[in-house]
């Protein structure tokens, strides 16, 4: 008589998997908690394979000296572990930084307290209504430790002298804190620490959007005709033709342009960091990676440029800096987006344009190509937007105008030339540039 197969058992801390009476599977196991203990945690799935997968990854994780962050742990100390250990791998770089700079001002300081399995939807709107009627100037101290004897800009003029300057966060600042509590809380409702994520059942509204000042086609034409001479000429003329961000221009490297082909590949965009200090990094979004057409004033622009960028290689000698990059500095080294920034102010000034931002000439191309009748879905192309709705959004008020255009083109082929749509009230205001579309 043989004897019965033995059922295979796990190593010894490898957790238990056992399916329970509702037919689910529950696997436990301990790991690592905060202040160097252990902790027997337990998991949950459809299947033995899916419960097993669940406990295997937070005891490699335990293994590796992660502490498991538990829901009785407190609103604090789970932030924590979610941005040094989740959202540095999934956020770029700055975008990070931000969240790091959000946590510890504004969530850490307000909800950081409360123990994450007892937070509710009450406590966060509570705690929004605070923030949104509080001085931060007098809640964070800011004046506190400024020089009264300090330039007039830095000296305190709030806290520090008993008189409230009334300093609130707008609303869009607000939404940002709201958003990245919703995107920590939600990593834990995937991780099953918690049931559901009550920072979405709290609702802040839609922050009014910003305006941006794109140039019109005058004044354009002005910028273009001060850019000649300017070392960034070419950059600058790149910019207003292509709508490139500031990262994208400096981001630019000789091997991306195709002079024959007159196309560019848009692969990196430059910018200043934290961590790595002024680095290439991955485009904006995986839409923002694009090979776009180069006009021909702008092939005949870099062709110049390059020229010039060989007599400053020659002239610098053995001290020129070889990266590769379009734009650079006189001697190699790549240029700051500050100082680009300094560059383009100076230039509107010796223009006499009104002030705006380096972005505000993507708006302008945009608004520009829209104006000329060229398709939605080209211009989207073109500005490397991830969802043609954020192309539609932001430049309404551009399709509004031209809607007007298409009824009195059509009152007029109609005959009603009596009942044409008033004028609008388009170009008194700056237009406003949309909350971003989710």
């Amino acid at each position: 008589m043989t004897a019965p197969k033995r059922k295979k058992t796990r190593a010894n801390g490898d957790g238990t998997v056992y399916q329970r009476k509702d037919g689910r599977w529950e696997a436990a196991g301990y790991v690592l908690a905060p202040g160097n203990t252990r902790k027997r945690v337990r998991v949950y799935g459809s299947s033995r394979k899916e419960a097993l997968a669940k406990i295997t990854e937070k005891i490699a994780a335990s293994n590796r000296g992660l502490p498991i962050i538990t829901a009785q742990g407190s609103l604090a100390a789970y932030l924590t572990y979610w941005l040094e250990n989740v959202a540095v791998h999934q956020l770029r770089e700055t975008t990070h930084t931000r969240y790091t700079a959000v946590v510890h001002q504004y969530l850490i300081p307000g909800l950081g307290r409360k123990k994450l399995a007892k937070l509710t939807a009450k406590d966060v709107r509570t705690w929004l209504n605070e923030l949104r009627t509080v001085c931060q100037c007098c809640a964070r101290g800011i004046d506190a430790g400024r020089d009264p004897n300090a330039q007039a800009s830095r000296r305190p003029r709030c806290c520090a002298l008993g008189r409230c300057c009334r300093k609130r966060l707008s609303p869009l600042t607000l939404a940002h804190i709201h958003s990245v509590l919703k995107s920590a809380l939600e990593h834990a409702v995937r991780e099953e620490e918690i049931p559901r994520n009550v920072a979405r059942n709290v609702r802040t509204g839609t922050p009014r959007p910003r305006r941006f000042n794109p140039l019109a086609a005058d004044e354009a034409r002005q910028f273009l005709v001060a850019a000649q001479g300017h070392r960034l000429a070419a950059l600058f003329e790149l910019a207003l033709r292509t709508g490139l961000r500031k990262g994208e221009l400096l981001g630019l490297r000789w091997e991306d342009l195709n002079f024959d082909s007159g196309t560019a590949s848009i692969r990196r965009t430059l910018q200043r960091t934290t961590g790595q200090g002024l680095a290439s990094l991955p485009t904006k979004t995986i839409s923002s990676e694009r090979r776009i057409a180069l006009p021909a004033s702008c092939v005949t622009s870099l062709r110049a440029h390059r020229e010039r960028q060989a007599g400053e290689r020659d002239r610098a000698g053995s001290d020129w800096q070889a990266s590769g990059y379009v734009f650079t500095r006189p001697d190699g080294h790549l240029i700051e987006p500050a100082t680009l920034t300094r560059h383009f102010n100076a230039l509107l000034r010796d223009a006499h344009l009104r002030p705006i931002r380096f972005h505000d000439l993507r708006h302008s191309t945009a608004t520009l190509l829209l104006e000329q009748g060229v398709e939605l879905v080209v211009i989207k192309e073109l500005l490397g937007h991830a969802h043609i709705g954020v192309t539609a959004t932001v430049y309404a008020h551009v399709r509004l105008r031209l809607q007007r255009q298409a009824i009195d083109l059509l009152g007029h082929s109609l005959g009603n030339f009596d009942q044409l749509s008033p004028k609008p009230d388009d170009g008194d205001d700056p237009p406003l540039r949309a909350a971003p579309v989710r």
